[in-house]
């Protein structure tokens, strides 16, 4: 592992970039240098390497990937330790500005840093994985006034795990992220008094996992249909009002009661890190608010692929480490002159109860990966592909029926919003589907069977 001093040049040549240094980034340097490519550069705008893992200080990851459960920590520096045997340059403290990807040769990425000013990064290839960030009060509009108190899970978490501070001692929790919940359990391990953890919708966005473990195992109550409505305090947080909403997500008047605290912790989703991305002409999906991409995470931009939680906000960091060694793998194949791109384009879209699908687009005849999260919660589902334009215009159903028109299918017993479900496509259905899809595209939906 090299770290560039001040006496660098100010423009630099390599074969990859890596934007980001957490989990998704340092594990697509370390697959891309496994298969040969010597001349890597990774940036990371911290001052240390893994992203957000060394303020997740519970268990539960690697179990896939290094066949071990490992604290967050541990699972940063096994992927930090095997960079160090490396000779990849590191480019720790450093903001990538811009992406320039006019030239056809090469694709060019600004940087600034503290020691070495200004650079810019000349690559054949480009990796994404610049992780995902936390919605903050003023995207989830609550009304109130504005006193001190009031954070995202993510900030507490590394205020409490990382600098051993504790916000304040009466909790108020909004949201049932997974972020969230693991805080819960550690600020009652803290002594706070957690009054509650507060779901807008009528279920846990969280893994079924953490409900149990961090609320369940401590008495938290978890009331679902629930939002604050209402934030109140001068200088700091006094009190919130929480009230229940009804089907249409609306607050019911009548509901409202006061909760006495002095900190509410918003765990109320989180999205990829993308406006980097936007400025190299990357298209962004609506749905994951990530890059579109094929089976290969490559962009729709030639030799820029995207992994991480940069792409799709993933439950488990395992996952994360998987598909940053199918970016590496296929950035690889992208340097070596071979094909990335298929010949045949099947756009695949979300339709009835699903929220994300990757990828987006299916470039060729292989096996592919679908990584789908739903909507709400089924028991006994069915997920499902048709074409596209098995719906008409007005919403209803083509004379030809749906069941007539399902391409693929796959039963599943239980679907929860808060964990990603993978469904394997093989390559002899992929020829089906494709050539039912057409100009349409194809749809993807889940239902009970």
């Amino acid at each position: 592992m090299i770290a560039l001093d001040k006496e660098q040049y100010k423009s630099i040549n390599c074969s990859l970039t890596i934007i980001g240094g957490g989990p998704a980034g340092l594990s697509a340097a370390i697959k891309a240098w496994e298969l040969g490519i010597k001349d890597i550069v990774i940036i990371e705008r911290e001052h240390y390497l893994g992203g957000i893992l060394p303020q997740c200080i519970h268990s539960g990851f690697g179990t896939r990937i290094f066949n071990e459960e490992l604290t967050g920590p541990e699972y940063a520096q096994r992927l930090i330790d095997l960079v160090s045997r490396t000779k990849i340059r590191i480019f720790k403290d450093t903001f990538a500005l811009s992406v320039n990807n006019s030239d056809s040769v090469k694709i060019s990425v600004m940087t600034t840093g503290k020691n070495n000013g200004f650079v810019n990064i000349n690559s054949k290839s480009l990796i994404l994985a610049t992780g995902c960030r936390e919605r903050t009060r003023g995207q989830i509009l609550i009304p109130g006034s504005r006193p001190a108190g009031v954070f995202t899970a993510g900030f507490i978490q590394r205020l409490v795990n990382i600098e051993g501070y504790l916000p304040g001692k009466k909790i108020v929790i909004l949201g049932s992220g997974d972020i969230g919940l693991i805080m819960a359990r550690r600020l009652k391990l803290e002594g706070c008094d957690v009054k509650g953890v507060f779901e807008l919708m009528p279920f846990s966005t969280g893994l079924k996992r953490n409900i149990v473990q961090c609320l369940d195992d401590y008495d938290i109550p978890l009331s679902l249909s629930h939002t604050v409505t209402k934030i109140e305090g001068k200088s700091s947080l006094s009190s919130v009002e929480i009230s229940q909403v009804d089907d249409s997500l609306k607050p019911v008047k009548g509901t409202e009661r006061r909760i006495k605290c002095d900190t509410l912790l918003l765990s109320v989703g989180l999205i990829p890190e993308n406006e980097l991305a936007k400025t190299a002409g990357v298209y962004i999906d609506k749905n994951t608010q990530g890059p579109e991409v094929d089976e290969k995470f490559q962009t729709n931009i030639d030799g820029i692929f995207s992994c991480g939680n940069s792409l799709f906000v993933n439950d488990l960091v395992d996952n994360v480490t998987e598909d940053a060694y199918i970016a590496a793998r296929k950035a690889f194949d992208y340097l070596n002159n071979k094909t990335t791109r298929g010949n045949i384009a099947v756009r695949i879209s979300p339709d009835e109860n699903i929220a994300q699908i990757i990828p987006q687009i299916i470039t060729s005849f292989e096996d592919v990966d679908l990584w789908v999260r739903a909507k709400k919660p089924f028991k006994n589902a069915e997920f499902s592909i048709r074409p596209a334009s098995v719906k008409e215009a007005d919403g209803k159903l083509s004379e030809n029926g749906f069941e007539e028109k399902i391409l693929f299918s796959k039963k599943i017993k239980y679907v929860f919003p808060g964990e990603l479900i993978k469904i394997k496509i093989l390559k002899d259905n992929l020829k089906n589907i494709a050539e039912a899809a057409g100009k349409t595209g194809i749809k993807a939906s889940i239902n009970i069977k």
